[in-house]
C-alpha cells in the first residue's frame, strides 16, 4: 500500500492532548499559505481559480477562501446551496447526472451549470433562461491517472462526453468546455492532456468563452512546476481566446490538517495489534478505497511496527502498520497527516462510530477553537 506523504509543518509542535479524540485539526495559517500560492498563480497567469467543495467544504473558512480565489465549484444542489449561503464569488456546478426536481434551483444559484453529456443539456434546456453560462464536460480520451478506477479517462468512463463523438450541434448554447483528468498530479500530465485534446476542439475556439481544466492539480506542493503552469495558461488564453478556469480541491488544504486519535486496546496476534478510535472505513475511507497508507505525525523509522485499525466490526477496517512515536499503550495519542481534504467530507457513522470533532488552529497565535462537535443524534437522525 502506497504511503501518501504529508508534511508535519507547524503540527510538529501541536499538543495532541489539547483536543478530544477523534478530532480533525486544521491550521488556518497553512490554508492561507496554500491560498496565497494559488492567488499568485491566478494573478500572474490570468486564470480564474475556484475552490472545489467536494474536497474541502469547511465553510467556517469560507471568508478566508473568498479573500484569495474567484469562487467555488460544486457537485450538485446541496453543495451549491452551501456555496450560495457562505462563499463569495462565482459558483460553477457540475454533476454527472442532474435530477429534474433540482434543476430550477441549481440554475438560480449557479453562474455556470456544466452538463455531463449533450443529452442532459438538451433534456433540461427548458430550465435555462440565459441567466447562467452552460458548460459541457468532455472526456479527452487521454489517460494520465495512476489508479485506473480513479481515472476519468479509463475505458467506459461515465465522466464526460467522449471528445471523439463531439459535433458542432452539441455545442449549441454551450459557453465552455470542462475536463477533469488529474488526481494529485503535477504540471506535465496536464500539458500532455492538453496537447492531445487541443487539435480535437480547435474548430470551436472561436465560439467558446471559457475552458475549465478541472481539478487534481497539486499546485501548492513544493515541487509543483508553477512557473511552467503560469506560462502554459497564458499561452492557452492567447491561442484560444478563452478564459481559463482551474478547480483545485486538495491543493487548498494540502498539509493543512491532521486527524488525532487514541489507542483503545493493544494485543498480540502474530504482531502487535492496536485498536484506535479512528476508523479507516468511517473517517478515512480512501485508505480502503484508493488504497493508501496515510503518513503519521512523528512516525519513527525503526522499531517494532504495530497494526492499527478502527473500532468497527468490519474486518477490513485496517489503517496500516506503523512505528509509533509514542509507546504502544492504551491512552496514547497519535495523529495522521494531511487529513483536511477528502476526509472530513467523506466521514460516515457506520456501526454508530462517532464522527471526529472539527477544530480550527492558528499556528501563529496558537488560538484553538472547536468548530463542530457531533453527538449521537447525528447517527440517530440518519435513521428512522
Amino acid at each position: 500500500m502506497e504511503t501518501r506523504a504529508g508534511a508535519p509543518g507547524a503540527f510538529a509542535r501541536f499538543d495532541l492532548n489539547r483536543v478530544p479524540t477523534p478530532a480533525f485539526v486544521v491550521d488556518e495559517i497553512a490554508v492561507r499559505r496554500n491560498l496565497a500560492i494559488l492567488a499568485e498563480v491566478k494573478a500572474r497567469s490570468g486564470a480564474k481559480i475556484l475552490s472545489a467543495l467536494k474536497a474541502f467544504s469547511m465553510w467556517s473558512l469560507a471568508d478566508v477562501v473568498g479573500e484569495y480565489l474567484d469562487g467555488v465549484c460544486t457537485s450538485g444542489l446541496w453543495e451549491a446551496r452551501l456555496a450560495r449561503a457562505h462563499y463569495k464569488g462565482e459558483i460553477a456546478t457540475y454533476c454527472a447526472g442532474y435530477k429534474a426536481a433540482d434543476m430550477a434551483e441549481i440554475v438560480a444559484i449557479s453562474d455556470h451549470v456544466i452538463f455531463n453529456s449533450p443529452m442532459q443539456h438538451k433534456r433540461f434546456a427548458e430550465f435555462l433562461d440565459g441567466s447562467t453560462d452552460v458548460g459541457l464536460r468532455i472526456n479527452p480520451e487521454h489517460a494520465e491517472g495512476e489508479v485506473a478506477k480513479y481515472d476519468p479517462c479509463s475505458p467506459h468512463s461515465r465522466l464526460g462526453f467522449p471528445v471523439s463523438q463531439l459535433k458542432t450541434e452539441h455545442l449549441d448554447g454551450v459557453s465552455g468546455l470542462h475536463f477533469h483528468t488529474l488526481c494529485e498530479q503535477d504540471f506535465e500530465p496536464l500539458k500532455r492532456t492538453w496537447d492531445g485534446l487541443k487539435p480535437r476542439i480547435a474548430p470551436w475556439f472561436g465560439q467558446l468563452k471559457w475552458l475549465n481544466f478541472g481539478g487534481g492539480h497539486h499546485i501548492t506542493r513544493a515541487d509543483y512546476q508553477r512557473e511552467a503552469l503560469i506560462a502554459f495558461i497564458q499561452q492557452v488564453r492567447a491561442e484560444t481566446g478563452c478564459e481559463v478556469y482551474l478547480e483545485p480541491g486538495e491543493a487548498i488544504a494540502l498539509d493543512a490538517g491532521i486527524l488525532v486519535g487514541e489507542i483503545l486496546d493493544v494485543f498480540d496476534n502474530g504482531m502487535p495489534i492496536g485498536i484506535t478510535d479512528i476508523s479507516a472505513t468511517c473517517h478515512m475511507p480512501d485508505v480502503i478505497e484508493a488504497p493508501y497508507r496515510p503518513a503519521m505525525l512523528g512516525e519513527r523509522s525503526e522499531g517494532t511496527a504495530i497494526r492499527l485499525g478502527g473500532p468497527s466490526c468490519l474486518a477490513g477496517d485496517i489503517i496500516g502498520d506503523y512505528r509509533l512515536p509514542v509507546p504502544a499503550e492504551v491512552g496514547r495519542r497519535f495523529a495522521f497527516l494531511d487529513q483536511a481534504h477528502y476526509s472530513m467530507v467523506k466521514t460516515t457513522t457506520f456501526n454508530g462510530v462517532p464522527l471526529p470533532s472539527i477544530w480550527l488552529w492558528n499556528s501563529e497565535t496558537d488560538e484553538l477553537r472547536c468548530v463542530k462537535e457531533f453527538g449521537w443524534e447525528t447517527f440517530r437522525d440518519r435513521l428512522s
